[in-house]
């Protein structure tokens, strides 16, 4: 079947058992489980209401349940174990841990994982914060903020692409396709660079793109709580004299600090999964393996399942603090 008819397929399945769903199964509970009529009518009716959120909540948390919650339990519990040659598997304890934090390669991922966190969510955080403010300031501000929102629609692949291209190197009797090295043999630069070989210097590379898919993102959210800060308080601050940095840095930012807490965590977690443009542009080689990678490399490439499982649940722990922060702050918020 071609590929284009499935996809249509699916879609016409998926989305008319989702509403065949919510439609039979509101006429069972209301015609058939509790029908709002005799004299428990009253008593029907109220216990329908009660039933029917759950009802509508089913799916949600049958899918979270099968595709999240036991993939969780079951990494936990391989991360115990190893795979025996004659299949099955045997209880090992924290011998994966154990030999995952002796391996130099591990200490690298999470080496680079650390400088990723200093590094990506500050800059992407910065330049969305910058973005919003200069592009709420021109008349053309709207199509700025377009063109620099527009990598979020590129795959982290695509744009691992995109930017591996820019870093190519050609010998030096050739023409150079690399945007940097030609830039740099432009400006007197005396041979062309490996610039994804260069140890340290190519992780930051690597975080460049990343950084830049993400700006977008931070510009629109940060934009949109500037354009809700009340204006006389701004008003307030000209009049008494305050400068556009003071403004901008004394009056605007303390009262969007909640948004810009909210963007940085969220690209924290970003971070702590980053895994394609790594995968793509360098798999992990000239130091600058990450925690997914490496976890990659384990688990689809050594086929051990063990140290694999062991390396995802120390990316599920580094990730969960970040997103119990966020929720605490997000309900913090709603009161």
């Amino acid at each position: 079947m071609h590929p284009a008819l499935q996809g249509l397929i699916t879609i016409v399945i998926g989305v008319g058992g989702c509403v065949a769903y919510y439609y039979f199964s509101n006429q069972f509970l209301d015609k058939v489980l509790y029908p709002p009529r005799g004299p428990r009518a009253g008593h029907n009716i109220n216990r329908a209401n009660l039933i029917r959120p759950w009802l509508f909540l089913f799916p949600a948390l049958l899918a979270l349940g099968l595709y999240l919650a036991y993939p969780v339990f079951e990494t936990l519990r391989m991360s115990f174990s190893e795979r025996l040659p004659g299949g099955g598997s045997a209880f090992v304890g924290l011998d994966n841990y154990s030999q995952m934090f002796a391996e130099p390669k591990f200490w690298e991922a999470m080496r680079n994982n650390m400088l990723w966190l200093i590094v990506v969510p500050g800059l992407s955080t910065a330049f969305g914060l910058l973005a919003a403010q200069l592009t709420d300031r021109i008349s053309w501000g709207n199509i700025a903020k377009s063109l620099i929102f527009m990598p979020m629609a590129i795959s982290f692949v695509g744009a691992a692409v995109i930017w591996k291209l820019v870093y190519d190197t050609r010998p030096i009797e050739q023409e150079q396709i690399g945007v940097l090295n030609a830039l740099y043999l432009y400006f007197g630069g005396s041979d062309p660079q490996t610039w994804l070989t260069l140890p340290i210097w190519n992780s930051f590379f690597l975080m460049i793109v990343l950084v830049w898919i993400q700006t977008g993102f931070a510009m629109v959210i940060l934009s949109a709580a500037l354009r809700g800060i009340p204006e006389e308080t701004i008003e307030a601050a000209i009049l008494d004299g305050a400068k556009p940095f003071q403004v901008f840095f004394k009056i605007k930012v303390p009262q969007i600090i909640g948004t810009i807490v909210v963007v940085w965590t969220t690209i924290t977690i970003v971070v702590l999964k980053v895994f394609d443009i790594v995968f793509a542009m360098t798999n992990g080689q000239w130091e600058t393996q990450v925690l997914a990678n490496y976890m990659y490399d384990k688990l689809f490439r050594a086929n051990d399942w063990g140290l694999g499982s062991a390396s995802a649940m120390v990316i599920m722990l580094l990730v969960t603090p970040i997103l119990i922060w966020n929720v605490y702050n997000a309900r913090k918020e709603m009161r």
